[in-house]
């Protein structure tokens, strides 16, 4: 069982993490190449200058491990959220997974802290850390709650769960930001939008070689 969700982890997570990373590259990348050259230009005085940041081949090899290290990361998650729950894995469910994984750790942590360009203002990283946290931590046992549970208690609990963490959102700590604001409604936009695709994406690849490795070991 171990060597089955280990196996189905990596692929799914190779595939899907090599897919996102091309997504990424013609997408978020120029918009973050794009606020680095607005805080460079901004902070010119400070001796900052564009090529220090990692660039060309070596930024998107960078870049892409990173992003496939994080699917194979969504990949495991969700495969041992499914087998904790006792739900069938197959490439629908576990599609459906990796979108209420989004809905925790996306969505619903992008109301109170939106995905945020170089350049733009941010509050204190710990008080950020822990309310990010916190409120993935929260929607996903709300979300289990809703769709899981049956008792009218229970959806009652999951809804304040869900809701709950918004009312203690932190504030930027400054008004200023390098980046252009229509810049920073793309990236936001674009970024929400990749990593709903990388759930969802992570957990159908994941459903499909499960299947596919229940098959052969059948098979045997």
């Amino acid at each position: 069982m171990i060597a089955r969700v280990l196996t189905t982890g990596l692929v799914a997570g190779l595939v899907a993490g090599l897919a996102i990373a091309a997504l990424q590259h013609f997408t978020t990348t120029p918009l973050i190449l794009a606020a680095e050259f607005y805080e460079t230009a901004q902070h010119a005085h400070d001796g900052a200058e564009a090529g220090a940041a990692l660039s060309g081949l070596s930024r998107t090899a960078a870049t892409s491990v990173a992003t496939i290290a994080v699917s194979i990361g969504y990949a495991l998650i969700l495969l041992a959220a499914m087998l904790f729950s006792g739900d069938a894995i197959a490439p629908r469910r576990a599609a459906l997974w990796g979108a209420c994984a989004f809905a925790a750790t996306g969505l619903a942590t992008s109301l109170g802290l939106a995905p945020q360009l170089p350049g733009m203002a941010e509050t204190d990283l710990a008080a950020r850390q822990i309310w990010w946290l916190a409120t993935a931590v929260s929607t996903g046992a709300g979300l289990f709650a809703l769709l899981r549970l049956d008792s009218t208690a229970a959806k009652i609990v999951g809804v304040a769960l869900i809701v709950a963490p918004q009312f203690f959102a932190p504030q930027p700590a400054a008004p200023e930001s390098t980046a252009p604001a229509e810049l920073a409604a793309r990236f936001a936009a674009s970024s929400l939008a990749i990593q709903a695709i990388s759930w969802a994406l992570a957990g159908a690849l994941a459903g499909l070689v499960w299947r596919l490795l229940s098959r052969e070991q059948g098979a045997s």
